[in-house]
């Protein structure tokens, strides 16, 4: 027992002990130094990476998504940030995440921290937190309220996530108004605990003391106050010198000095005996004239006129030579000419990206990286493959003076030089020769190189590398383009990345066969459009006979895709449906012919220039015109099934619909002179050719063999709009990154519905996959849907389908009911359709008319 309680009684002893050292250590001087200076030096290495996140941060933003710990232990990402990876992921947490600018506020409360460590400076601790995380937070929100509707073309968020959040919730309760009052109020009150010295400042601004001191000599003439108001002799001399004096109303026919030189600089008002106040009132008028005499004889010479009060009334009297006035005025201050420039004015532009302002472009991380776009160059390869095709040209007696190679992601170039009286012809005739000495699957001899006095042998490589879609989107070429419509496609033999603009395309014809990368291509072309155009600029049709090639785009209806008003899916399957859409955008072209006509204007750039500078009347039809790309697929398919009906539409539309923004891209797998028709070539100069079957079908797509030596896997021969033929490699976008693309879109905020098109009319009577609507079998929401739409004067779609709750389809139906019932007028474009009832008892009359 007594052993026991010695124990207890020794571990009671050592105890207190333990924390007696703990609390040594860390009371100690030299420890709280040097935990200062830690600190100091995190708040140091922070402030770069903040400051850094400014000039580094667009460069960074894709290279940080996603980091995993492992990268941020091991510093293994690439950035540009001068406080490496750990500081981007860092600056990017504080600046986009968190607070925004205002995260300058943590170093602050930081180096007060370590300052206070160190025994730099006395502050009190509590006091500088309160402080530092009030501005944090006020300051989050204010730059978030300020510049929120330029988030969507920039990389930082001043405000940051926290400060949005905080002032999208205030907008929402309270409105604008009260979200700015709510922020002043704030300021005020933390600028009231920051410092007691802002006191007297906000009384003088709340009394308008500032008012009086800024108020020019000016007034009405009157008489002379019997008491002047006490002098502050604790107030500065400038202080006083603003203050205002009574002076002595002059005779109305006598000008005098001071109406010539008002307003002068007021002088201080005489005092006695440093009072304020003087005993007589003949004092007062003599100390008042002392004062006037003295402030005329010392003012400087103001720019001002004086402006008689009959004479306000009337603008045009004010550019005669002035003229001493005739009874009493105003003296009014005029700003010097320089000091107002109305040129330097620009007025408010038309924005359309303001429909959808928080939408945000797809990021980099949804598409995957196959390789780092460094192409490994296996020299003893190169130089066996030199020797091979030297010997292949001498076993012919084909002599050649000089040999280099090109190697691209895919193909190598070999380029000689042969010697003087060499037939061309004959190197050309020698592919599949050369072929078998490189036991290569396909050699493609350009004989002469376009431009160059050299003759190409393009040879597949032994190990060909995939080009990702990534690596071309996040190029620099691709980033800082100012194409209209870019495109970027691969690259090129040389490693380049081969871009082109499809406005100045203005038509596109792919062909390839089955299973040698021609959708792959056709989802390239669509994503590098999804990753540089907004919503409002950009609009899809896609009409897919295969019904499943383009069905994954479904989701982003309501941003890019566009359809006839009454369909019932954006992506056109049916070939009836193909051909009322595309007459449909036969209608939409013409229209816009007359939009551009009435702008007098020659295409659709201009057009929208003049819209955005608030040159168009919107009243009278004008409106922003989004380019339209039409993707037909598997157009063989639909010659097949409607022959003239579907070449039709589309030859117009290739014609002259790209003044207009409208653009077309056709794609086949069967290139034969049935489908792609000499109307169809002539209208498409542009061509992208995947592998084909026969020498035959590469002359059908771009009047020259090449396309049957491809390779397959996404290599192509393009043609932009009748210019040389381009080898590339096409960027290879697999279906799972084209899901996360459209899912990152759909999540977000669309519009209402999807562009609608013109409403098309068959011969038949028949609208566009339209029956004629049969007033006897009404939807059940018809009458009430029809008092809705004329107590409202608004025939809008959109309109039924929020307050009945119910789909797009049946909305649409209802519509259709009440056009043919005589209710709205005829479908518009976009624009709401005209009620042609004006109150409910003209409607109840044709209600019961219709019974």
């Amino acid at each position: 027992m007594t052993k026991k309680t010695n124990a207890a009684a020794k571990q009671n002893h050592t105890t207190p002990s333990r924390f007696a050292t703990l609390k040594v250590f860390f009371t100690n001087e030299r420890t709280r130094f040097i935990t200062g200076l830690i600190l100091a030096i995190l708040t140091i290495y922070v402030g770069l990476a903040l400051l850094s996140f400014f000039f580094t941060g667009a460069a960074d933003q894709s290279r940080i998504e996603n980091v995993n710990l492992s990268d941020l232990l091991s510093n293994s990402r690439s950035v540009d940030n001068w406080t490496g990876v750990r500081g981007a992921c860092l600056s990017d947490l504080l600046m986009n995440r968190w607070f925004g600018v205002s995260s300058f506020m943590i170093l602050f409360f930081l180096g007060s921290v370590g300052a206070k460590l160190m025994n730099l400076k006395q502050i009190s601790l509590m006091k500088r937190f309160l402080f530092s995380a009030s501005w944090l937070i006020w300051g989050s929100v204010f730059f978030a309220f300020v510049f929120v509707k330029g988030y969507e073309d920039t990389f930082l968020y001043l405000g940051g996530q926290h400060g949005y959040y905080l002032s999208e919730m205030f907008i929402t309760n309270i409105g604008v108004p009260g979200t700015l009052l709510l922020l002043i109020g704030t300021l005020l009150i933390i600028a009231v605990f920051s410092s007691e010295k802002t006191i007297p400042v906000l009384q003088h601004l709340f009394t308008f003391g500032w008012l009086k001191n800024r108020l020019p000599a000016m007034r009405w003439r009157g008489k002379a106050k019997s008491q002047p108001e006490p002098v502050d002799e604790a107030q500065p001399e400038e202080h006083r010198q603003n203050e205002e004096e009574p002076k002595r109303e002059p005779m109305v026919d006598e000008p005098t000095r001071e109406e010539e030189e008002i307003p002068q600089q007021p002088q201080p008002k005489p005092t006695e005996e440093d009072s304020g106040y003087f005993d007589t009132e003949e004092e007062l008028r003599r100390a008042e004239e002392e004062a006037a005499h003295q402030s005329a004889v010392t003012a400087e010479p103001y720019e001002q006129a004086y402006i008689p009060e009959d004479d306000l009334h009337e603008p045009e009297k004010q550019s005669q030579p002035a003229e001493q006035p005739k009874g009493p005025g105003i003296i009014v201050e005029v700003p010097e000419a320089d000091e107002v420039d109305l040129d330097s004015v620009e007025p408010t532009k038309y924005d359309p990206r303001l429909d959808l302002s928080r939408y945000v472009f797809p990021t980099l991380d949804l598409l995957k990286s196959y390789n780092t776009g460094n192409l490994e160059i296996n020299h003893d390869e190169l130089e066996a493959n030199q020797q091979l095709i030297k010997q292949a040209l001498e076993d012919f007696k084909i002599g050649i003076s000089s040999i280099k190679a090109t190697v691209g992601p895919t193909v190598t170039l070999y380029e000689i030089v042969p010697e003087s009286g060499m037939r061309i012809s004959k190197i050309k005739s020698l592919e599949d020769d050369i072929a078998l000495s490189l036991a290569a699957l396909q050699v493609r001899i350009i004989a002469p190189m376009p431009g160059k006095g050299t003759v190409g042998i393009e040879v597949p490589s032994k190990n060909p590398q995939i080009v990702s879609m990534q690596t071309v989107i996040a190029s620099r070429r691709f980033q800082e383009c100012k194409y209209e419509l870019p495109v970027a496609m691969g690259r090129t033999i040389t490693n380049e990345v081969f871009m082109f603009d499809l406005c100045k395309t203005p038509h596109l014809l792919v062909a390839g066969a089955t299973g040698q990368g021609k959708s792959v291509g056709l989802n390239a072309i669509i994503t590098s459009l999804l990753y540089k155009k907004h919503p409002a600029e950009l609009k899809f049709v896609m009409v897919d006979p295969k019904m499943v090639e383009f069905s994954i785009y479904s989701k982003i209806e309501r941003h890019y895709l566009a359809k006839l008003p009454n369909a019932d899916k954006p992506i056109v399957t049916e070939p009836m449906d193909a051909v009322a859409t595309l007459n449909s955008l036969v209608i939409e072209m013409e229209d816009r012919y007359k939009l551009l006509v009435s702008a007098s204007v020659r295409n659709i750039k201009e057009y929208n220039a003049k819209f955005i500078e608030h040159r168009l009347n919107p009243q009278k039809g004008h409106r922003f015109l989004p380019y339209i790309v039409a993707i037909v697929d598997e157009f063989a398919d639909l010659i097949a099934t409607s022959g003239k009906e579907i070449e039709m539409p589309i030859s117009r539309i290739a014609a002259k619909a790209r003044a207009v923004g409208i653009h077309m891209i056709l794609a086949t797998q069967r290139p034969d002179t049935k489908v792609i028709t000499g109307t169809i070539k002539s209208n498409f100069p542009s061509r992208i050719a995947f592998k084909v079957a026969s020498m035959i079908d590469s002359r059908t797509i771009l009047d020259a063999p090449g396309a049957n030596r491809l390779i397959g896997r996404g290599d192509m021969l393009i043609s932009v709009a009748g210019a040389e033929t381009v080898r590339v490699q096409c960027a290879f976008v697999d279906t799972p990154e084209v899901e996360e693309i459209v899912d990152y879109i759909g999540t977000q905020v669309g519009y209402p519905t999807a562009y609608l098109l013109p409403e098309y009319v068959a011969e038949g009577g028949e609208s566009g996959g339209i029956g004629v609507v049969d007033l006897s079998d009404r939807d059940p929401l018809f009458e009430e849907a029809a008092r809705l739409i004329v107590i409202q004067q608004q025939g809008s779609t959109s309109l039924i389908q929020r307050k009945f709750s119910i789909g797009y389809n049946r909305a649409g139906r209802l519509m259709d009911q009440l056009e043919a019932a005589g209710i709205v007028g005829p479908f518009e474009g976009s624009k709401a359709r005209q009620v042609l009832i004006p109150d409910e008892y003209t409607l109840e009359q044709l209600l019961n008319s219709l019974k």
